[in-house]
């Protein structure tokens, strides 16, 4: 078995994110995540990774305080489950998610659950992966799925109001959270592109869980509406904002 370390309230400070390790530009935001990580982690949140300097993380929580759209009784959220690089085709995915079956199973959950898509997207969990270990497709809207392993026979779903997918302004509408590190520095070139266009961009930062819950479209920790309907879950940065109004 390979050497994982979970993060802590005593080695948090000490420890890398794996996903944005030595790039200054997300430094902020990295800070910004270690501190929203000090609340979660008394919620039972966990961030599990190899004890090497890559991408290679599990990242879940229980899905009654996980910040997403997202209701079940007594289930487990895997927010992100990331490997990387040369450390692909090790087996560190497998180890990962079976460790945190494992983990829900020991806590008496009645399953686990995660957000993917019928085509691959950006930042959302690969489906064909967790349909080898049981998962399947327990609801779906527009071309997103939840997807969830189920220990009884119970289910989660989306809330109600992800189905709306609508928000009242037409301008760039951006949802998010301090849950991803590299948020902070997307809303910042966001914001700068405003500026120099002068133009409107509207930011909701989704900043407790009662939020979270409640966002008008499927959400992890970003969301982005466009013309007033919900457009993807895909970061921004100024040249993809261009793009968007070129």
């Amino acid at each position: 078995m390979s050497e994982y370390i979970n993060l802590t309230l005593q080695n948090i400070d000490s420890e890398h994110l794996c996903c944005a390790i030595s790039d200054k530009k997300h430094e902020a935001g990295v800070l910004n995540k270690k501190d929203w990580l000090k609340d979660r982690i008394k919620e039972g949140h966990v961030f599990r990774k190899l004890n090497a300097k890559g991408k290679i993380f599990i990242e879940y929580a229980p899905l009654d305080k996980a910040w997403v759209p997202i209701e079940g009784e007594n289930y487990m959220y895997i927010y992100c489950l990331w490997v990387a690089g040369s450390f692909k085709n090790n087996g560190y995915g497998k180890e990962l998610l079976e460790y945190a079956i494992n983990d829900a199973k020991s806590k008496g959950k009645s399953g686990i659950c995660t957000i993917s898509s019928k085509k691959k997207k950006p930042f959302i969990s690969e489906k064909s992966f967790f349909l080898k270990y049981g998962f399947e497709v327990v609801d779906t809207v527009e071309d997103y799925e939840l997807l969830a392993l189920s220990f009884d026979t119970s289910i989660p779903k989306f809330r109600d109001s992800v189905r709306c997918g609508k928000v009242d302004s037409k301008d760039l509408t951006i949802y998010y959270s301090s849950q991803c590190p590299f948020t902070l520095n997307c809303v910042k070139e966001a914001k700068e592109y405003m500026i120099e266009n002068n133009i409107n961009i509207v930011f909701n930062e989704v900043n407790t869980l009662e939020k979270a819950k409640s966002v008008p479209c499927i959400f992890n920790n970003w969301a982005v509406f466009k013309d007033g309907k919900f457009l993807s879950n895909t970061l921004l940065n100024k040249n993809s904002i261009d793009k968007l109004y070129k």
